[in-house]
C-alpha cells in the first residue's frame, strides 16, 4: 500500500527509483522531518478548537499517512462496505480578523510596557514578527490544505473499496461544502488529495449549501434565543470574571512585569491565541507559550468549552435542534443505501464528503447524545469538570471528521453501521460498537420523527 503515495513518474523506470522517489517526494519528507523534531507546547492538548489534528492523533506525528485499520476490525469478515457519509471541519485556518485585533493590541502593549526579564520576554519585544493581519480573516492556511489532502489519502486507505479512483471517476464520491472560503478550499484540497493519488485529470465538481453547512445562520430560534440573546452566555461570561481567570491574568502580569489591571480576559486569549496559531500554523513552540502553565492552560480551555456548551452543545435545546436538517440528511443517505442494497441495484452515492465548521459538526453530535455529561458546565464547577466528556480540545481539532460507514454484512441481509471520530471509534449512547442499522434507526426514530427543522427552528409568535 505504501507505494501509492508516489507520483508514478517517481517509479516509472528503475533505474531513476531512489532519485526520483527524492525530487518528487522531498515536500512531503520535509514536512515530517519538521513535524518530529520540532518542540510541541506542553499546553498544546488545551488548545480546545484552535488544536492541531495531530495532538488527537499522536501517532501521526511519526507518519502523516499512518492509518489504523484495527478500528474497523469490530465488523465480521462477511461485512462488505457499501456506503460512507462524512462531515469534516475545515483545515488549519488563520486568526480571525476580531482575534487579529486582539492579538495586535496584546503585541503593543508588550512591546511597549512589559519590562519582565525572563529571556522568553526579550524574544517577544525584540525578535516576534507580527505577522498576523486583519486581511486573513479566518482564511485556510498552507497546513489546512494538507490537514485535507492527507485525510483524503487516509481515508482511501481505510475505506479502499469506497474511496477509490474508480468511484471518483465515476461520479459516484460527491463534495458539499459551506461558502465560507476555508470550507470550499478545504473541499478542493480533499480532492485534490484524492486526484494526485490516482493521477485523475478530469474535474470533480462539488456542490455550495449553507442551508445544510451552515444551518445555524438558517435557524430563526437559535439567532433569536442564543446567538442575539442577552444572557445566553452568562456562564461563559461569569467564569471570564472569576477567580480562576483572574490568577491567569494575574501570573501573566506578572511573568511580563506590567500592572494587573493592563491585563484582562481579551488579553489572556489573546496570548493563548498566540501560542495556539504560531503552534499550528509554523510548528513553533513559541515565547508565547510561556505565558501559561498547564493549570493555566486548562482554565483558558475551559473558557472556551463553556463557549462552546452555551453556544453550540448542551446549553441550550435549540442548539443541538439547529442541526436536525443536517441530521436527516444523514440518515436519508443512509436509508437509500439501504435500499438501494436491498434491491440488488448498485449504490448510487458511495461516499458523501460534506466540508463545514465546528460550529456544523458540533450541534450534530450534541443531538446524537455524544460526550454528554451528567453534571452541566456552568462557570462555578471548573474542579469538578477535570473528567468531563464535553472537551472540545479531544473532539474538534482542525479537520476534526465524523465518519458513518454503512455496511452489507452476512447476517441474513442485515446492514450494519460503525461511526468514527477523527478516525477513531466512536459509539452511539447505549449501543454496541456496529449496531445493526435497524437497531440504530430504532434508537434515532423519535428525533427522526420530531426533528423538523422548518419547524423546531420558526420564531414563536409575539405576544400582544
Amino acid at each position: 500500500m505504501g507505494r501509492i503515495y508516489f507520483r508514478p513518474t517517481c517509479i516509472l523506470y528503475t533505474l531513476y527509483a531512489f532519485l526520483g522517489a527524492i525530487i518528487c517526494c522531498r515536500p512531503m519528507l520535509k514536512d515530517a522531518r519538521a513535524t518530529v523534531t520540532s518542540s510541541i507546547p506542553t499546553i498544546a492538548r488545551y488548545f480546545t478548537t484552535k488544536g492541531r489534528y495531530e495532538e488527537v492523533n499522536p501517532h501521526l506525528i511519526g507518519d502523516i499517512y499512518a492509518v489504523n485499520t484495527s478500528v474497523l476490525q469490530a465488523l465480521s469478515p462477511g461485512c462488505r462496505e457499501m456506503h460512507l457519509s462524512t462531515i469534516i471541519r475545515h483545515g488549519t485556518r488563520y486568526p480571525t480578523s476580531k482575534s487579529v485585533e486582539k492579538m495586535q493590541r496584546l503585541y503593543n502593549l508588550i512591546v511597549h510596557n512589559a519590562s519582565g526579564n525572563a529571556i522568553w520576554v526579550r524574544e517577544i519585544k525584540e525578535k516576534f514578527v507580527m505577522r498576523y493581519t486583519e486581511e486573513m480573516d479566518g482564511r485556510l492556511a498552507d497546513k489546512g490544505v494538507l490537514d485535507h489532502k492527507h485525510l483524503a489519502v487516509r481515508l482511501s486507505k481505510l475505506f479502499p473499496s469506497l474511496v477509490s479512483r474508480e468511484k471518483l471517476r465515476g461520479g459516484k464520491i460527491s463534495f458539499v461544502t459551506s461558502s465560507k472560503h476555508r470550507c470550499v478550499n478545504s473541499t478542493l484540497a480533499f480532492k485534490r488529495g484524492l486526484t494526485d493519488l490516482w493521477s485523475v485529470e478530469e474535474e470533480v465538481e462539488h456542490t455550495v449549501n449553507d442551508t445544510l453547512m451552515r444551518f445555524f445562520d438558517e435557524c430563526p430560534r437559535f439567532v433569536k434565543e442564543v446567538e442575539e440573546k442577552p444572557g445566553s452566555m452568562a456562564e461563559r461570561d461569569k467564569f471570564e470574571l472569576g477567580p480562576e481567570m483572574q490568577r491567569v491574568g494575574e501570573k501573566m502580569a506578572d511573568r511580563l512585569g506590567l500592572p494587573y489591571n493592563l491585563i484582562n480576559a481579551d488579553m489572556a486569549q489573546a496570548a493563548f491565541h498566540f501560542c495556539a496559531y504560531e503552534f499550528a500554523l509554523n510548528t513553533v513552540n513559541s515565547p508565547w507559550c510561556r505565558l501559561f502553565d498547564e493549570v493555566d492552560a486548562q482554565v483558558m480551555e475551559y473558557l472556551n468549552d463553556l463557549k462552546q456548551y452555551w453556544k453550540r452543545g448542551y446549553g441550550h435545546l435549540i442548539n443541538s435542534q439547529s442541526s436536525c436538517i443536517l441530521f436527516h440528511d444523514l440518515f436519508s443517505r443512509l436509508d437509500k443505501a439501504a435500499e438501494e442494497s436491498k434491491s440488488g441495484g448498485p449504490i448510487s452515492e458511495a461516499v458523501s464528503i460534506q466540508v463545514g465548521h465546528a460550529d456544523t459538526l458540533l450541534p450534530l453530535l450534541t443531538l446524537l447524545g455524544l460526550f454528554k455529561d451528567e453534571v452541566r458546565l456552568t462557570a462555578a464547577n471548573f474542579a469538578a469538570q477535570g473528567g468531563r466528556s464535553f472537551r472540545t480540545s479531544r473532539t474538534l481539532p482542525y479537520a476534526a471528521n465524523l465518519v458513518v460507514a454503512l455496511y452489507d454484512c452476512d447476517e441474513g441481509g442485515e446492514l450494519r453501521v460503525q461511526a468514527l471520530l477523527n478516525e477513531e471509534p466512536l459509539t452511539f449512547p447505549g449501543m454496541e460498537a456496529a449496531p445493526l442499522y435497524r437497531v440504530l434507526r430504532q434508537h434515532y426514530l423519535p428525533l427522526l420523527k420530531s426533528c423538523v427543522f422548518e419547524e423546531v427552528c420558526r420564531l414563536p409568535p409575539q405576544r400582544k
